[in-house]
């Protein structure tokens, strides 16, 4: 076997066990930080959009129940409304593919993720539950990216790049196709647009299936 072949197959064999690990634990406090992660993401990439297209943001608050909202005026509401889920996608593949470039250290990446989510925090975020989360679980990103080994800062970064991918997919898919008539970003599109619900969960969780292809094409071709 080739080192390639040899890499590629660890990569395969890392990623499944990954892949199983995360489904099983899916409901588990194992997880439950990671997933208040990808909400602070998806808020983050609401309070972007809003900022890009004019619009200005009050406060982020964060639910214990992997809930979230982003507060603020003006901007243009279909592409703030569009950026929840797209952006904590794009997050996520960003993380993925900075745990793979060579170029950066790992730590380094790591440690601005922790600062970023410390930053973010304390300039946005108001509620108490997500003040805490989010003072904490910077915090931990920071010291892990100061004190951890290269190997695991890389793989802490995959993981969280991984999760917020996965994450993604599957928070469409319950909160929108599972349940169009709940209150969420594709039901305020739908009011907006006139067009169903289920078509911006179809839409939506297709863009998040073709980039989760073209990103682990991309890393077992990297491996």
């Amino acid at each position: 076997m080739t080192p390639t072949s040899r890499r590629r197959l660890n990569f395969v064999l890392g990623f499944s066990l990954y892949f199983a690990a995360v489904w099983y634990l899916w409901y588990t406090p194992v997880i439950y930080p990671l997933k208040i992660f990808v909400v602070l993401l998806h808020e983050v990439s609401h309070a972007i959009a809003l900022l890009a297209t004019g619009g200005m943001v009050d406060h982020i608050a964060l639910d214990a129940r992997q809930g979230g909202v982003t507060v603020g005026a003006g901007g243009w509401q279909f592409v703030t409304l569009s950026a929840g889920y797209l952006g904590s996608l794009a997050f996520g593949a960003l993380l993925v593919k900075g745990a793979q470039w060579k170029r950066l250290a790992p730590g380094t990446l790591l440690s601005f993720v922790g600062c970023a989510v410390l930053v973010l925090t304390a300039v946005y975020v108001r509620n108490p539950f997500g003040l805490a989360f989010g003072l904490m679980f910077g915090g931990v990103l920071l010291f892990s990216g100061r004190r951890l080994p290269a190997i695991w800062s890389r793989r802490l970064t995959m993981a969280l790049g991984l999760t917020s991918v996965l994450y993604a997919i599957l928070d469409i898919k319950s909160d929108v196709l599972d349940r169009p008539e709940a209150p969420s970003d594709a039901f305020m599109l739908a009011q907006l647009t006139g067009i169903p619900t289920v078509f911006w969960g179809v839409l939506w969780i297709s863009l998040a299936l073709i980039a989760t292809v073209l990103l682990l094409r991309s890393a077992w071709r990297n491996a």
